[in-house]
């Protein structure tokens, strides 16, 4: 007899803690290490540890949000539908580089003066 191969369900196997994956993980370090300069002015200049604290998770929540949320798929709101299954950080990172991208034109108008007083004469 051969041997066969047998297809093993991989998801979630990644997750560590149940709710972090590496990615969220890392995005609510980034998050809490950005909140951590508020804790210093708050908590240590200005003697309030913990609102320093609350704005220290405030800052890791939405880093884990940025990093583990998806957008759900809704039939009735037409942007979700054009969105929905990708990730947020995927989507912010796109309109960030669409918002890089896009160029603004200006256009001088080249014509002196005297051109311009000459083709009022002409009429």
């Amino acid at each position: 007899m051969g041997t066969y191969y047998v297809p093993r369900n991989y998801k979630g196997e990644s997750r560590i803690l149940y709710i972090f994956t590496t990615k969220s993980l890392i995005t609510t370090g980034v998050g809490a290490l950005i909140g951590s300069v508020f804790f210093v002015i708050f908590g240590m200049i200005l003697n309030y540890k913990m609102v320093g604290f609350i704005i220290m998770g405030i800052f890791g929540l939405l880093g884990w949000i940025y990093g583990a949320v998806k957008i759900p798929t809704i039939a009735g709101i037409a942007v979700t539908k054009k969105v929905g299954g990708e990730s947020l950080d995927e989507i912010i990172n796109r309109y960030i580089k669409f918002k890089a991208k896009r160029r603004i034109y200006s256009y001088a108008d080249t014509k002196t003066d005297e051109e311009e007083e000459n083709t009022k004469e002409e009429q």
